[in-house]
């Protein structure tokens, strides 16, 4: 008898789960000015138009429970939060790039 996650795993497409990795709103922006330089939060709110804070907060915790960007603490006065990729996030650039050229 198989179970319901069983056949979920045997139906999916290895890209289907790389494609739910960056699927959501402002996701794939934020893995793309993640790719060009660390990010900030305010940073984030200013160059993604039509952002929130909420929307960008959840997508930023989202792209850490999997994996791509980590949270880092910078002790420096003012102390502030970067997210930076992760290697895991490192990884998927050239996967990523490769989507871009393609639309």
């Amino acid at each position: 008898m198989t179970t319901k996650k069983e056949i979920i795993e045997n139906e999916t497409c290895p890209a289907q789960g790389l494609l739910k990795l960056l699927s959501g709103k402002w996701k794939p922006e934020i893995f793309r000015l993640a790719v060009e330089a660390p990010l900030r939060f305010s940073s984030l709110l200013r160059q993604i138009e039509g952002s929130n804070k909420q929307t960008l907060s959840v997508a930023l915790r989202e792209l850490e429970e999997v994996g791509l960007l980590e949270k880092v603490v910078i002790q420096q006065k003012p102390l502030h939060i970067e997210h930076n990729l992760t290697e895991k996030g490192k990884s998927l650039i050239p996967v990523f790039k490769q989507l871009e050229s393609l639309g």
